[in-house]
C-alpha cells in the first residue's frame, strides 16, 4: 500500500490554531444558506441567465430569446432567483428588466468564470 504524500503524518494539535479557527466559525444556520446559493447558482439553466444579465438588464423575452428557451421557463428560473435575492426586477411599463441583485452577486459570478478559464 502507498502513503498518501498529502495526508499529515503528526498527531499533534495546534491548539491556538484550532482555538482561533473555532471562535470565528459561522454557526450553521450560516453554512445552510452559503450551501443553499452555491445550489442555487450551480444549476446550469441558472448559471446562463446570470451571465446573460452580468452582460446586460434584460426582459424575460430577450432571455427566451438569448437562450432558447420559453418564457415560462425563464419566467420560473427568475422566481427562484429574485426569492433568494440573486436577481432584482424594475418594472416600466408593461415590461419588467432583470438584473443581477448587487456587486456581491456579480462579483462571486465573475470569479467563478474567472476561477474555471484560469490556465495554470
Amino acid at each position: 500500500m502507498s502513503r498518501n504524500e498529502f495526508s499529515c503524518d503528526c498527531n499533534a494539535i495546534h491548539q491556538e490554531m484550532v482555538n482561533k479557527v473555532l471562535q470565528q466559525m459561522p454557526n450553521e444556520n450560516t453554512f445552510n444558506r452559503l450551501a443553499d446559493l452555491f445550489k442555487l447558482i450551480g444549476d446550469t439553466t441558472r448559471c446562463r441567465i446570470l451571465f446573460a444579465l452580468d452582460q446586460n438588464e434584460m426582459c424575460v423575452c430577450d432571455l427566451a430569446n438569448v437562450l432558447n428557451m420559453t418564457k415560462s421557463s425563464i419566467s420560473h428560473q427568475l422566481a427562484v432567483l429574485r426569492k433568494s435575492r440573486i436577481v432584482k426586477c424594475r418594472k416600466s411599463g408593461k415590461e419588467v428588466y432583470y438584473t443581477l441583485d448587487d456587486e456581491h452577486i456579480v462579483k462571486l459570478f465573475e470569479i467563478g468564470l474567472i476561477h474555471i478559464n484560469h490556465k495554470d
